[in-house]
C-alpha cells in the first residue's frame, strides 16, 4: 500500500523546515554546489548508504561540483514524508562535505 502524499499544509511546514528545498514539476528540488567534483561525488557516495537502508531513492545529477535533487514519492504520485525525511538526510551529509 502506497504512502499518503503530503497535503498542500503539511507540504508548506516541510518547507518551511527545509528552506533550501522548494518544488519543481511537482517533485522536491534542491541543488548543493560544493568546493569541488571530489567532495560532490563524496557527498553522493557517503549519503548512498542511508538511501539504501531508508530504501527510497532520489533522483539526481552531478556535473563537476554540483548535484541537484529531485524527490517524489512514485507510487504515491507526489511527495511524502519520505521524501521530506530523505530531504533532511542529504542536508546533513552536505553540510559534513561543505
Amino acid at each position: 500500500m502506497p504512502i499518503a502524499k503530503l497535503t498542500e499544509t503539511e507540504l508548506s511546514e516541510a518547507l518551511a523546515s527545509l528552506p533550501e528545498w522548494r518544488i519543481v514539476a511537482g517533485k522536491l528540488h534542491r541543488e548543493y554546489q560544493f568546493p569541488d567534483f571530489v567532495h560532490a561525488f563524496a557527498f553522493m557516495s557517503a549519503s548512498a548508504m542511508e538511501i539504501e537502508k531508508l530504501n527510497h531513492h532520489p533522483e539526481w545529477f552531478n556535473v563537476w561540483n554540483r548535484v541537484a535533487v529531485d524527490l517524489t514519492t512514485h507510487d504515491s504520485g507526489g511527495i511524502t514524508a519520505k521524501d521530506v525525511e530523505l530531504a533532511r538526510v542529504l542536508d546533513r551529509f552536505a553540510l559534513r562535505m561543505s
